[in-house]
């Protein structure tokens, strides 16, 4: 005989069941990245591809980011997390990784067939924020971008000699902003947006090394922090606005200047939540 304490417990666990939104998740099989795909119910699903910053790993997997994650597959989007680096099967540094690697994995993504591969955002954030940009630039299948503290222009790969790009496209290293001589003292000192910012009094290189987001042919938003203790974002972000400004860009564009610090964007995810900037 069951007792009344067991079928409480019963009644209790298909309460449970019937509460709980269950999401599909497959590990794809991709060249130097780690990438999770997350689905939800239903077919043609848009997708939005996560990318972490300097951190390393895969930051959009993680426990922190779960409800958003969740929030934007209660939407009906899918969601792939990209690890470039430090993750499994992945160059170690942020170091010359390739821009085709990271979009021959959103095209892997793309081959499932809940997926609508004509609608695909990306988010990234601080360093995921350049490479999202880069990425869009250079490849015309994206729909939307956002960056969150991103940088305007590519900088050295994050190694104990600085003297290689972050990316390459096609074996070829993008030009970057060289660490020079007057920011070795605030690199001594780990001051970080000192540094960032006496490597971009080098006005030559800082050409040189501009992400060309005029390229890009889609909506983008740019998510800044004013009081950044790692790059003035806010001014680079600035800059990128003035540039599309320049070169007559066509789509939507927004930047949103959160007072903080770098981490302070973090808090104001629901402004990447799927509205009229994205897909």
């Amino acid at each position: 005989m069951i007792s009344s304490k067991n079928i409480q417990r019963v009644f209790l666990l298909l309460f449970l069941i019937s509460t709980t939104t269950f999401y599909a998740q497959e590990t794809l099989s991709t060249k130097n990245t780690e990438a999770i795909l997350y689905l939800g119910k239903g077919e043609n699903q848009p997708l939005i591809v996560g990318l972490g910053g300097s951190e390393g790993g895969n930051a959009w997997t993680s426990d922190y980011w779960k409800k958003t994650r969740d929030q934007f597959l209660e939407k009906g989007y899918a969601f792939l997390a990209i690890g470039y680096f430090n993750a499994k099967n992945t160059p170690q540094l942020l170091e010359k990784i390739a821009l085709e690697d990271v979009h021959n994995t959103i095209v892997k993504a793309t081959e499932n067939k809940q997926v609508d591969a004509e609608r695909i955002a990306i988010v990234g954030g601080s360093r995921g924020g350049d490479l999202a940009l880069l990425v869009a630039s250079y490849y015309d299948d994206i729909d939307c971008v956002v960056g969150i503290v991103p940088s305007h222009a590519v900088f050295p790969g994050n190694t104990n000699h600085f003297t290689t790009s972050s990316w390459t496209y096609n074996n070829v290293e993008l030009p970057f902003v060289p660490v020079n001589e007057a920011a070795v003292p605030f690199l001594m000192k780990r001051d970080l947006r000192g540094t960032f910012t006496a490597m971009l009094q080098d006005t030559v290189a800082e050409q040189n090394a501009l992400i060309k987001v005029e390229k890009i042919k889609a909506p983008i938003l740019l998510i800044s922090a004013t009081e950044d203790e790692i790059a003035p974002t806010t001014i680079m972000c600035t800059k990128m606005m003035n540039r599309l400004k320049q070169h007559n860009f066509q789509y939507y564009t927004e930047h949103v200047a959160i007072v903080g610090s770098h981490a302070e964007p973090v808090s104001y995810t629901h402004l990447t939540l799927p509205t009229k900037r994205i897909v």
